[in-house]
Formats: structure tokens, C-alpha cells, sequence
């Protein structure tokens, strides 16, 4: 039996609560912070996205506790699609780490209440020199907010947490801002798959940004006949090249392919032809500035193996076999 000198639960959660229902509830607590979130957006939101905008150095994004962890991911968003930022940590900054502010930044300081002490040195770093700064804060009479240039003001939404007090719905809003406003700023930069392909090349993510340019074959690997070449020499091609095709060229334009299922279909009298009488006409191909994660949706959906690679005048510029894929880590 619970003693009878247990605290009682907050009179807003079920004594008996399960699980399933403890994760329906913070989520519809937070999504409803963000819908009033989104109803509501500061009225600073735009003359940040400018300033930030004229930016010549850096954003810098802090925050103390759990704000300095939304802080990082606010950074990280930013830098990833466009604009250059880091983090620095309050602590560290009243330690020598001011040093990394310089007047060619802005700095977004992020605290719930406004009055996070260990961030007032970086309040006054920002005034000493003119600086902008921006508040993410709850409280608009705030000392942050008081001081910033700009003020993000986040609603007055309950935190998810049974006891009101752990940040939960605060942190999911500032960290909700901070895509909002990383995403607005990539729009206005023009930031695009390419810019984001270059930011980001490893990994799958990287993976899916690749075009085919990046990983097909050219030059002399590829496997080049003519409509006369000789059976017997397109068998030494294909044996030779390695990708189980030959492509049929005129001058650099592609006018067919041969693979092994155009030799199975030919098989009688095979060596006494021409490779024109054995190729297929019009094959599939795609270009080189095709998405390599397309390309190989095309290949799967066809039951390629190989696709040849054109450019706009039909010309022969590459061949993409299904390995170099895979080997690129796009699955």
C-alpha cells in the first residue's frame, strides 16, 4: 500500500496513468504549443531574417542547459543549409571564448525566462560592441529581452512535464523557431540541392544528393562499337570492358546497345553478324545530371543493370552500372 505520506500527483495527471496515454498527452501538449506557436509568430520574425541576412561573419547561437543544447542543433541547422554559425558556450565565453564574437556577427541568445545570469556577459560583449542580438525568451519585460536588438517572443505554453517545470514544450518551440528561421533564410539565400549536395557529402545523406555525373564511367572504359563491328569483336568488348554491354555508336552518338539478352535472342548464326543487326534501337538512358537515388529507381523498375548516360544531343558521354549505386551507398 502507498504510504499514507506520499505526495499526491498534480491534481492535472491521472494517479494511474499509462504509458501510451503519459506520450499522448506531452505530444498533443507540445503540438498545441506549436500550432499557437505558428498563429502567433514574433513579430520580429522578418526584421530577424533580414539582419541575419546582412550577416558578413557568423551567427552565433547560446543558451545555458538545456537551451544551450537547442542552441547547438539551431547552429547546426544553419550552417548545414547556408548560413555560417557555431555555437559558443556561455561559460566558456566569460572565460576568453567572447573572443570568437566579433563585430561581423549577430548572436541569438536563448533563454526561457530571460534571465539566465550566466549569459550576461555575452549580453554586455554585444553592447560593448555593437553587436546585434537577438532574444529567444518567453518574457518580454525579461533583462534579455530588454537588451536584445530583436526579440523571438515564444508563447506562454504550459511545459509537458507532470510537474510543470522541465523543459519539454519550451525547448520543442525554441527548436521549432530556430528550423523556421533557418528555413526562411535558405529560401532568401537561394540555397539549393546543390548547395546542399556540397554541404553535406557523406553519409546517405550525401549518397541521395549525387548525380549520375559522380559516379559513371567515360573514356576509354566504356564498351564502343559500330553497326559493323563483327560479332566476334563485340564479344571481346563486352568480355574485355566489363559491364556485360556494348554500346552502338555513331560518331558520339548513341544509336543502340547489345546485351546479353540480345545475344540469347540471336544465337543462331551470332558470329556471322554485324553488331547492328544484333542491337536494340533506342535503349533507355538517362543524363548526368539525373539524381543517382532516380537513376536507380530506374534501373530497379526496369531490370537494368546498366543505363547509358547521354547529354541533350544524344551524344555518349557515360555509362552508370547498378554497382556504382550501391557502392555510393545509395540503397
Amino acid at each position: 500500500m502507498p504510504s499514507e505520506h506520499a505526495p499526491a500527483p498534480p491534481p492535472h495527471v491521472p494517479a494511474a496513468e499509462t504509458p501510451t496515454a503519459v506520450a499522448r498527452r506531452v505530444l498533443m501538449t507540445e503540438s498545441t504549443a506549436l500550432a499557437t506557436l505558428s498563429d502567433a509568430l514574433p513579430d520580429d520574425f522578418d526584421s530577424v531574417t533580414a539582419r541575419l541576412l546582412e550577416v558578413s561573419g557568423r551567427v552565433i547561437v547560446s543558451g545555458m542547459g538545456k537551451s544551450g543544447h537547442v542552441a547547438g542543433k539551431i547552429a547546426a541547422t544553419l550552417a548545414s543549409t547556408g548560413t555560417p554559425a557555431q555555437t559558443v558556450h556561455p561559460g566558456e565565453a566569460s572565460h576568453g571564448d567572447l573572443g570568437m564574437i566579433t563585430r561581423a556577427d549577430a548572436v541569438i541568445l536563448i533563454s526561457n525566462s530571460g534571465e539566465t545570469r550566466e549569459l550576461a556577459d555575452m549580453i554586455a560583449h554585444c553592447a560593448r560592441f555593437a553587436i546585434p542580438l537577438v532574444a529567444m525568451t518567453k518574457r518580454a519585460g525579461s533583462t534579455l529581452a530588454k537588451a536584445a536588438d530583436h526579440v523571438l517572443l515564444l508563447p506562454d505554453a504550459p511545459e509537458a512535464c507532470a510537474i510543470g517545470m522541465a523543459p519539454t514544450t519550451s525547448t520543442t518551440m525554441a527548436m521549432a523557431l530556430g528550423d523556421a528561421l533557418a528555413v526562411a533564410l535558405m529560401q532568401h539565400r537561394g540555397f539549393d540541392r546543390e548547395s546542399f549536395a556540397a554541404f553535406h557529402p557523406g553519409g546517405t545523406l550525401g549518397a541521395q544528393l549525387l548525380r549520375v555525373s559522380a559516379v559513371m564511367h567515360t573514356g576509354e572504359a566504356l564498351p564502343l562499337v559500330t553497326d559493323h563491328t563483327p560479332m566476334s569483336d563485340v564479344l571481346l568488348t563486352m568480355s574485355s570492358k566489363g559491364f556485360g554491354v556494348a554500346a552502338l555508336v555513331e560518331g558520339e552518338r548513341l544509336t543502340g546497345i547489345i546485351t546479353d539478352g540480345d545475344l540469347r535472342r540471336n544465337m543462331a548464326g551470332l558470329m556471322d553478324r554485324r553488331a547492328g543487326e544484333v542491337a536494340t534501337r533506342a535503349p533507355m538512358t538517362t543524363r548526368p545530371d539525373t539524381l543517382l537515388t532516380e537513376a536507380l529507381g530506374i534501373m530497379n523498375m526496369n531490370k537494368r543493370t546498366v543505363l547509358p548516360v547521354v547529354d541533350d544531343g544524344d551524344r555518349l558521354v557515360g555509362l552508370l552500372h547498378i554497382h556504382d549505386a550501391l557502392r555510393a551507398g545509395v540503397a
